[in-house]
């Protein structure tokens, strides 16, 4: 046990209230840098309007912030919430934390959707959401006790610097003999020393004794979490059932949950088999399709994929019940137990790796072109115990090594290491190096924005072909799904407000494989319900998974099957059985659209948030070099003959890359113009005023903030 010192600076005792429909209709404020602990009531308006979760972090960050303020000012906050239906032990996917800050990687609001027990722990504690602001003078420890109703803030000495051992360390310090009813939230030394931390949220194991970790993973959260001197927040509560909600209707929210979680039970095995493999079955249905990102979304498919596939990890997961909420029949949150790392400062050692899920291991597997399902897991365990978010370093590190075997960087650059695609053990020290702040791996962990502008800068590498293969924009890295031949997906990520994430839309084979969306109006209407019903999910404090990865045997035959209809009509039952506010699936989509267009309109606040934001690099679009093309040579020869009427006859495979991008380029421009008019925004991608009035989001600072930008 480490020797380490936790010293009391602040203590406020306070009354939890009692949580009435799913609402403690409180939040907390704490500002490290004055140790000063507040407690604010939310107003009726500001529940209505923005509902939880998401919605509430980002009202609190916008009144928080000015449009000057950077990521690393002290006035920058971060904001945690759950959201009225968060807590529910009955409801499969009900434990979710929505974490908002101002991204160091996109400088405008950042929000990421994460599991654990943190986020509804603190609700029952009795705030429906905290923010925390300034920075500290030393580490710092915040404490929130539930049980004993009091909040502390401690100065924090000798604790682990990596979250396996911390979040150990303070999971057994402020347990009193009950580790379950212990959260921990941790950063790291990635955190640190890169723009790419992520934040770990912790469960406790029953079965395995130990604190299992989800990852608030995007954006930069856990970079701003150290900058600001905190170490851990820690938070404490005791038992939970179905009352603890305090919902309005309980017999109906039984009714409901028993619905949704049988079915899961019983088609879950018959479909993607969830509880037994996690979300590792996307990557052989990504491969057959050319969706899995390869050589740094070069190519969708790759003949050693299988190698990284679900059968792999079937034999590696510990058997086991693994939901990071209770209750959740998903289950989906695997582990592999007594893993031996063979590089870092747990060399040797037995360990227990939560994971790898898709996203890390497309990232961190085929990405870099590494097939061995080993590295991907040290990959995997190294960047949870240094807090660094996997897509992120997965996606960044891929760019380098394009970069670096065209010839755009060399040795010279990378303190002599092959950048190679599948050299895993450079892709292993780099992690090493960005936790220590240290050689290459610390350029790499400043982001693919950043990298580009010193290639370009310091390396002399051409700034055009970088712009093409550096998979980012607004400053986020891509993650992991092949867009080239989808548009709609194209749009799915160039859209999103915070960059280009899956949580949006997700509509590759809605598009592409089904084509249930041929024209532009349909693609237009896709990316206006798909991303407003999504974002319901993070104002309400749930995971998505069971709404569409498990889905009603007769779903095919509904009028819209992409959007699971059964599961839609649940959802509002049971928004309306814990909150008395009576729904449709309609009203749940109104929701979202208040909230999105208002995060619209922060990031306008913050300097975004216009046309030229929604930009894509090309190779997101279509082929970049004629290597790309002449890898699926046949497929764009037909496209420019059948779809475009091109007289390809005699062209060389330069000509026709140029022509591709060219039509390619003016069919994404098309569908901005077709999105913004079916959201109701300008052609400069704002929403217009007449939106924000329809919405009830015409405050006075959204209108001037419209105003300032040219819309009144």
């Amino acid at each position: 046990m480490p020797d380490y010192k936790l010293k009391v600076v602040k203590t406020l005792d306070y009354k939890r209230p009692e949580i009435e429909k799913g609402y403690t209709d409180q939040t907390l404020h704490i500002d490290i840098s004055k140790a000063d602990i507040a407690i604010k009531p939310v107003e009726q308006k500001t529940k209505d309007l923005f509902v939880g979760g998401k919605g509430y972090d980002l009202w609190l960050l916008w009144n928080a912030v000015q449009a000057d303020t950077r990521w690393d000012d002290p006035q920058n906050a971060i904001c945690i919430a759950s959201g009225p239906l968060g807590g529910t032990p009955i409801y499969p996917g009900s434990g979710k934390s929505i974490v908002t800050t101002l991204s160091p990687l996109t400088k405008a609001a950042i929000d990421s959707n994460v599991g654990g027990y943190f986020g509804p722990y603190l609700k029952f504690s009795g705030f429906d959401a905290m923010q925390i602001q300034g920075k500290a003078p030393r580490d710092t420890v915040i404490f929130i006790d539930g049980i004993n109703q009091q909040i502390q803030i401690l100065d924090a000495t000798g604790l682990p610097q990596t979250a396996y051992d911390l979040s150990a360390v303070l999971t057994d310090h402020f347990a009193d003999g009950k580790p379950r009813n212990i959260s921990v939230v941790s950063a790291g030394p990635g955190a640190k020393n890169t723009l790419i931390g992520c934040l770990n949220f912790t469960w406790y194991d029953m079965k395995r004794k130990r604190a299992r970790y989800k990852q608030a993973g995007r954006g930069g959260i856990g970079t701003v979490f150290s900058d600001k001197g905190l170490k851990a927040l820690v938070v404490r509560w005791d038992t939970v059932t179905a009352n603890t909600n305090m919902p309005a209707d309980k017999t109906k929210l039984k009714d409901v949950a028993k619905l949704h979680s049988r079915e899961i039970v019983e088609l879950d095995p018959k479909q993607n088999e969830m509880a037994r493999i996690g979300t590792t079955h996307l990557v052989t249905i990504m491969n057959d399709y050319d969706c899995l990102p390869t050589h740094n979304f070069r190519y969708g498919s790759h003949p050693q994929a299988p190698n990284l596939g679900q059968e792999v990890y079937r034999r590696l997961f510990d058997p086991g019940f693994d939901g990071c909420w209770m209750g959740c029949t998903v289950a989906c949150s695997h582990g592999i137990k007594d893993f031996v790392p063979l590089t870092g400062p747990f060399k040797g050692q037995k360990v227990f790796v939560d994971g790898p899920e898709y996203e890390t291991v497309a990232g961190c597997g085929s990405n870099l072109g590494i097939f061995d399902p080993l590295t991907v897991v040290e990959l995997n365990f190294y960047c949870d115990a240094y807090g660094l978010d996997t897509i992120s370093v997965g996606t960044g590190m891929a760019f380098a090594m394009e970069c670096y075997e065209m010839g755009l960087i060399n040795k010279t650059h990378t303190g002599g290491m092959d950048l190679s695609f599948g050299n895993r053990l450079s892709a292993l020290e780099l992690v090493h190096q960005m936790a220590a702040g240290e050689g290459f791996g610390q350029i790499i962990g400043q982001g693919i924005r950043q990298m580009k502008e010193k290639f370009a800068r310091d390396f002399g590498a051409d700034a055009a072909v970088m712009a093409d293969i550096g998979m980012e924009a607004k400053g986020l890295e891509f993650s992991e799904y092949m867009t080239k031949e989808s548009l709609a997906q194209q749009g799915g990520y160039g859209l999103a407000l915070k960059g280009p994430q899956h949580d949006e839309a997700w509509l590759i084979f809605l598009d592409m494989v089904h084509n249930f969306m041929p024209t532009f109006e349909q693609k237009a209407e896709a990316l206006h319900w798909f991303p407003m019903f999504r974002t319901w999910f993070s104002l309400c404090g749930l995971c998505k998974l069971p709404w569409n990865d498990i889905i009603p045997e007769d779903n095919t035959d509904t009028e819209e099957p992409a959007k699971v209809i059964k599961h839609l009509q649940w959802y509002a039952e049971y928004f309306s059985a814990v909150t008395g506010r009576t729904s449709s699936p309609e009203d749940l989509v109104a929701m979202s659209e208040v909230v999105y267009n208002f995060q619209r309109i922060f990031n306008l606040k913050m300097g975004y948030g216009r046309r030229k934001h929604d930009t894509l690099p090309y190779r997101a679009v279509g082929p970049v070099t004629e290597l790309e093309y002449e890898s699926r040579a046949e497929r764009y020869d037909t496209q420019l003959k059948e779809k475009y009427q091109v007289d390809i006859e005699g062209k060389t495979t330069a000509e026709k890359t140029a022509l591709m991008r060219q039509l390619r380029e003016a069919q994404y421009d098309k569908l901005k113009d077709a999105v913004y008019e079916r959201r109701g925004w300008t052609p400069d991608g704002i929403p217009k005023v007449e939106t924000v009035k329809r919405l009830g989001i015409d405050f006075e600072e959204v209108l001037e903030v419209l105003k300032a930008n040219g819309v009144q």
